[in-house]
């Protein structure tokens, strides 16, 4: 599905993390893969690092899609308090959609049949979005029964959350991009639903991971809680609101957006009318990512749930905003407005 033969400086080194059949589980190594795909189609400065990168080093987006390895930033979030990818999500993300980084050429280049492609190379946009599901949507699982001890019916329990898990990786899966979204508004939707579907894979899974949880004793409680403390090697704990991107590292491109597009009162009018819609936006996703350190894993999932309802949120102030704007473009005016992003190099 995706084309990613002008890798970056290092990509092969970065796709050897992929050669273990577990390295999806591991947050640093979906880090760097996502980062090397995010980087491959896009035409910055030679090893710069993109303007829309996570805190955590993450990208929210790659090429055309949103939230790589979204259903495993829930898993690892949720059972292991591991926040690295799941917590980076945010307001640059929604900024990324509007002013996407990336040109016609460099998008349609990521839904490409791959080519020549080589052992060891970056997996596919694909397998990024979840290809995948039914061969590793298990691992969290499997991890689970690997560590404790579990009586027939805590094992029971677990396989009804093996089954939901399955079909939650499916349910995100079902929203990958089929097909590129060329325009800042087909980015928003193409989030919100990304988004929307997170939120029916969660609702999948927290009738029976709180089933399972609770039949859990004290013991099997700390033995997963002690699980978590060995991940530190592929998930180093980044606390959750450095993640966050702060208000002021992406300013809103006004200026250049009047000097390219030449707007008229109206459209200057719409576009004050976009603006503070996107700072409304950006403080409430800044303000919600706040997440306490201490929550057992049935709340972290709830509190994933509603981040995701934060997100969706700012995506809804915006739209309404970005569409009268840009209605109020030419043709030409609008061509310009989707070159702001693209031309940014750090």
């Amino acid at each position: 599905m995706a084309n990613l033969r002008d890798e970056p400086t290092g990509a092969a080194s970065r796709a050897d993390v992929t050669r273990g059949a577990d390295w999806v589980t591991k947050p640093v190594a979906r880090m760097q893969v996502g980062a090397a795909a995010a980087l491959a189609g896009w035409h910055g400065r030679r090893g710069a690092s993109g303007w829309w990168q996570h805190a955590d080093g993450g990208y929210g987006w790659v090429g055309p899609l949103f939230w790589p390895f979204a259903y495993y930033d829930i898993y690892d979030y949720t059972l292991w308090g591991d926040g690295i990818g799941f917590w980076g999500y945010g307001y640059r993300d929604v900024y990324a959609a509007i002013f996407t980084p990336y040109g016609y050429e460099d998008l349609t280049r990521y839904m490409a049949p791959p080519r020549g492609r080589r052992h060891g190379r970056l997996p596919s946009l694909a397998q990024i979005c979840g290809d995948d599901a039914g061969e590793f949507a298990g691992l969290p699982i499997k991890q689970i029964s690997q560590a404790i001890l579990l009586s027939e019916e805590q094992r029971t329990a677990l396989d009804n959350l093996a089954d939901a898990s399955v079909k939650s990786a499916q349910i995100i899966r079902g929203a990958c991009p089929a097909e590129v979204a060329l325009t800042a508004a087909g980015r928003l939707a193409a989030m919100q639903q990304r988004l929307a579907a997170m939120k029916s894979a969660i609702a999948q899974v927290t009738a029976p991971f709180e089933i399972f949880y609770e039949l859990l004793d004290d013991d099997q409680k700390g033995k997963l809680a002690e699980l978590s403390g060995q991940r530190a090697p592929f998930a180093p704990k980044v606390p959750a609101a450095q993640s966050c991107t702060p208000p002021e590292v992406l300013p809103w491109p006004a200026n250049e957006i009047e000097a390219r597009l030449h707007l008229n009162d109206a459209q200057r009018q719409g576009l004050d009318a976009l603006q503070r819609m996107s700072a409304l936006a950006r403080n409430t996703l800044n303000f919600n990512c706040q997440p306490e350190e201490s929550l057992d894993p049935p709340d972290r999932l709830a509190t994933a749930d509603s981040r995701l309802d934060a997100m969706l949120d700012a995506i809804k102030l915006l739209r309404p905003a970005l569409d009268d704007f840009l209605a109020t473009l030419n043709d030409e005016q609008k061509a310009q407005f989707e070159t702001i992003g693209a031309k940014r190099t750090s």
